[in-house]
């Protein structure tokens, strides 16, 4: 009873001196902690954040939208006229005018399945992650540099170039069966 009496007392002293032990080793160690919005962590070359696309090379091919698991990405295209087709930086020749091209990002896994079909490489992820909004329809990205206006401009262009083509065609059949019927 005594010698218990007194353990219990030689523990009670030596308890703290083992918590203090591993708060003094601790307290020299060098911080691990950073400051967010001041010091950052450098982040890994592979991470995950958010989409961007550079629209000067899209050719609105649509394999992002295709790839996409959770449908966030829409693209509408809008087929050019012959003369009207320009070359990406990586030499793709840009057949289809890209009048809307929206990425959810609020809807987005950050999967990146969107980035390895595209053949110009104009759609990557950024080193940006902070995607905080008030409103989800804040995270609603346009990345098109095609005004509605011009959209329906292109539309009409390339309706009527299509018409011209198609009584073209017309005219040529018309003219061989006229040819065979003599």
């Amino acid at each position: 009873m005594i010698r218990e009496y007194f353990s219990n007392i030689w523990q009670g002293f030596t308890t703290p001196l083992t918590g203090m032990r591993l708060t003094w080793k601790q307290l020299f160690r060098p911080s691990v902690t950073l400051q967010y919005p001041d010091e950052r962590w450098e982040l890994p070359p592979n991470s995950r954040m958010q989409l961007f696309v550079n629209m000067d090379d899209c050719i609105g091919c649509a394999q992002c939208e295709r790839a996409c698991p959770v449908r966030c990405i829409t693209i509408e295209t809008i087929k050019a006229v012959p003369d009207e087709v320009e070359e990406t930086t990586t030499g793709h020749k840009k057949r289809l005018h890209v009048p809307v091209f929206d990425i959810d990002m609020a809807k987005c896994c950050y999967c990146n399945l969107c980035t390895y079909p595209c053949p110009t490489e104009c759609i990557y992820m950024t080193p940006s992650f902070e995607d905080a909004a008030p409103d989800r329809f804040d995270l609603l990205y346009h990345f098109s540099q095609i005004t509605p206006e011009q959209a329906e401009e292109l539309e009409d262009k390339s309706r009527r170039f299509d018409e011209e083509e198609a009584a073209k065609k017309a005219a040529q059949e018309a003219e061989k069966a006229a040819v065979a019927a003599d």
